[in-house]
């Protein structure tokens, strides 16, 4: 099992009880290729770098979890999908 972080920007434009549903629907993924979560830190609102969609602001949210080596390209497959996320990534966390 290898440790991981799931980073999303969700939309500004949305209201919260469908932000915290997009969480969940990608913790979901997580949990269906066997990952298992470790954190969520929700960063709040922040100002983006560049106007995504006609946007200039989007809710962070950072997901740690641990799964196998075979499951980020399937929850990138999914969450690419989702609806209202702007930007996604998640990238694997060396041991220190």
């Amino acid at each position: 099992m290898n440790k991981y972080e799931l980073a999303l920007v969700v939309s500004a434009k949305i209201e919260d009880e469908e932000r915290a549903a997009v969480v969940e629907k990608a913790k979901g993924y997580i949990t269906r290729y066997d990952g298992t979560i470790s954190e969520v830190e929700e960063w709040g609102k922040k100002k983006l770098a560049y106007e995504i969609n006609h946007m200039r602001e989007g809710f962070y949210y950072f997901i740690q979890f641990e799964a196998d080596a075979t499951a980020p390209a399937e929850i990138e497959r999914h969450v690419r999908i989702m609806d209202n996320v702007l930007r996604y990534l998640v990238v694997r966390k060396d041991a220190k």
